[in-house]
C-alpha cells in the first residue's frame, strides 16, 4: 500500500506558507487535510525532525523554518520516507525460486525499479514549494 504521508506533508507545509501570519493548529490543518489530527500530529514531527518545521512545547501550531523558496519536494519526501520503507515500487518477496521466472524476476526488475526511483527524486529535488503554493493560490 503507498503512503500518502508525502501528499499530507506537502499539504501541511503549503498551509503553512499561505497563513504565515497564524500558528496553524493541527486541529485546523486536520480539518484541511480531512483527517485526524493524530496523524497531523506525527507528520509535524517528520517534518520537524527534518528541521522543514519549528514547533514549541506548550504552544500550538508548527511554523516554518525556512522560506517555500528553499524547500524542495524532495526536501518534504526525505521527511516523511520512512527511512527507504516506502519506495517507489515494492517488489514482491518471495516468488517462486522452483519457478524460473521467480527465480530471476527480483534481479532482473530492481535495477529498472532503482532508476524510476531515482529519476522521480531528481525530479521532486526541482519543484519548490513555492511553486505548489503559488499553483494554489492562482486557483482561489
Amino acid at each position: 500500500m503507498t503512503s500518502n504521508r508525502f501528499a499530507v506533508a506537502v499539504h501541511i507545509l503549503t498551509l503553512l506558507d499561505t497563513n504565515k501570519s497564524a500558528r496553524l493548529t493541527s486541529d485546523y490543518i486536520a480539518g484541511s487535510v480531512n483527517t485526524n489530527p493524530v496523524v497531523i500530529r506525527r507528520i509535524i514531527g517528520m517534518l520537524n525532525k527534518a528541521g522543514l518545521v519549528a514547533t514549541s512545547a506548550g504552544v500550538a501550531g508548527a511554523v516554518m523554518t525556512r522560506s517555500a523558496s528553499e524547500i524542495t519536494l524532495y526536501d518534504i519526501y526525505c521527511a516523511v520516507h520512512n527511512n527507504g520503507q516506502d519506495e517507489l515500487f515494492a517488489i514482491h518477496e518471495k516468488p517462486n525460486p522452483e519457478c524460473p521466472v521467480g527465480r530471476h524476476i527480483q534481479s532482473s526488475i530492481e535495477s529498472a525499479f532503482n532508476e524510476a526511483q531515482k529519476a522521480m527524486e531528481l525530479k521532486l529535488s526541482h519543484i519548490k514549494l513555492a511553486q505548489i503554493t503559488d499553483d494554489v493560490m492562482s486557483k482561489l
